[in-house]
Parts: structure tokens; C-alpha cells; sequence
């Protein structure tokens, strides 16, 4: 059954420039928060999630959306930083600057001069802030007050939305009958769809075999031998 074949009653949003959204309840709360800007109650809003949650394709959602742009890491090696011309700015896996003295000294820079003009910040990363280890005792308390909101682990419908759109993303129609063996047994998570995918299709191709129940199955069972590296 090709993915065309398969109707789930999800929402699907245009994404500006790219690919589908799938709405869902574990994500539904993020979105409401991009939809809701400029009404944000502070100039910051931490959206966190697992690797492949869709943070970044949201970050991208709001990009378009505000227009806002993407800073680099390095631009917060300037303790000082002058924010950007204009509405709004991003910044990705903003947890990994957590013990970076000039890093945190600039991101309070650019949060006070958001606040001053009335300017957003788009922060992700893989925790909420209050789990990052900010040493700024100043910026933490203002990271722990910014709202923040979290895309949890995704429910059945919505992981097997993500897996045909994996396939598909690989020009591979899956069939129903593997969906309804994989989705019960698979860590709930999206990194996992994204491992068992691109597992599932490179054994295809060596073997030139379908994707199908048992190699399903082989694929699962390979993935829960491996040592669990977290």
C-alpha cells in the first residue's frame, strides 16, 4: 500500500517552503506557541525536544513566519553581541552553550536588547533551559522564566505518520502490514524511526529485498542487541 493509500485523521500544515508538518498532540503545544507570535509574554521562547522531534522544522516554520534569521554559534562569541535588524532571531541546540561564559554573556546581551525593542528569540535545544547548567546566575533566571515548551515522544498515529514519510522521503511505499508490526515495538521516539528506516532500507538494498514483516523484524531485533550509548 503505498503512503497515499494511508489516512490518519492528523492535521497536515503548509511549512513555507517545507515539507508538511504533521500535527499531532505531543507537538500540538509547540506549534500554538509559534502560531501565537508576536503575543509572547516575554522576548524568549525555549522550544526543546529529542533529536528529530521537528525542532528544527519549526524553527524553520517561524523563520518564514516572522521573518526572523538563524544565528550561529559564533556570532555569540562576542560578549556583546548588537542583535540583528530584525523582528526576530533563532538559535539551535542552545544547551550545548551552557558553560561557555562568553556564550551565556551574550545570549543575556541579546535578551536585554530583545526586551528593550520589543524583538523575539527562538531558542531549541534538547532540554528545557532549566536543565542546561547556565552558570550566569542572571541569565538563568531569566531562561527559567521565559515560557518553554516541550515536544514529547510521539503517539502511535504520529509515528507511523513519520515513518511513511521517512520511506517516502526515500522513494519507498510501505505497506500496512509492516506499519502495524513496527509501531507497537519500536522505542517511541523519533531518532528511532529516523535508525530503523534508514537500517530497514540499507539492508534492502544490500540483500535486494522488500521491506517487509521479517525484515522488519530482523531490523528490530538487531537495533535491541545494540548497547544503549545514552
Amino acid at each position: 500500500m503505498s503512503p497515499k493509500q494511508l489516512a490518519f485523521d492528523l492535521e497536515h500544515r503548509p511549512a513555507l517552503g517545507e515539507d508538511d508538518f504533521l500535527v499531532a498532540p505531543c507537538n500540538a503545544e509547540a506549534i500554538a506557541w509559534i502560531d501565537r507570535y508576536p503575543d509572547w509574554p516575554a522576548p524568549v521562547l525555549v522550544l526543546s525536544g529529542d533529536a528529530g522531534s521537528g525542532k528544527t522544522h519549526l524553527a524553520r516554520v517561524f523563520m518564514a513566519k516572522t521573518p526572523a534569521m538563524e544565528l550561529a554559534h559564533e556570532f555569540l562569541q562576542n560578549a556583546t553581541p548588537v542583535f540583528p535588524d530584525v523582528r526576530a532571531v533563532v538559535i539551535e541546540d542552545c544547551d550545548t552553550l551552557a558553560g561557555d561564559p562568553t556564550a551565556e554573556e551574550a545570549l543575556f546581551h541579546l535578551y536585554n536588547q530583545a526586551r528593550e525593542d520589543s524583538r523575539a528569540i527562538l531558542l531549541t535545544a534538547r532540554k528545557p533551559a532549566a536543565r542546561w547548567g547556565i552558570g550566569l546566575a542572571d541569565l538563568a533566571s531569566r531562561l527559567r522564566a521565559a515560557p518553554s515548551v516541550q515536544i514529547s515522544a510521539p503517539d502511535d498515529a504520529l509515528l507511523t505518520m513519520v515513518l511513511v514519510k521517512l520511506f517516502a522521503d526515500r522513494q519507498i511505499g510501505i505497506e500496512q502490514a509492516v506499519l502495524d508490526f513496527v509501531v507497537p515495538r519500536i522505542e517511541r521516539s523519533f531518532a528511532a524511526a529516523q535508525a530503523f528506516v534508514a537500517s530497514a532500507d540499507r539492508i534492502a538494498l544490500e540483500d535486494k529485498r522488500r521491506i517487509t514483516v521479517p525484515l522488519a523484524r530482523e531490523v528490530l531485533n538487531h537495533q535491541a542487541s545494540l548497547p544503549n550509548l545514552d
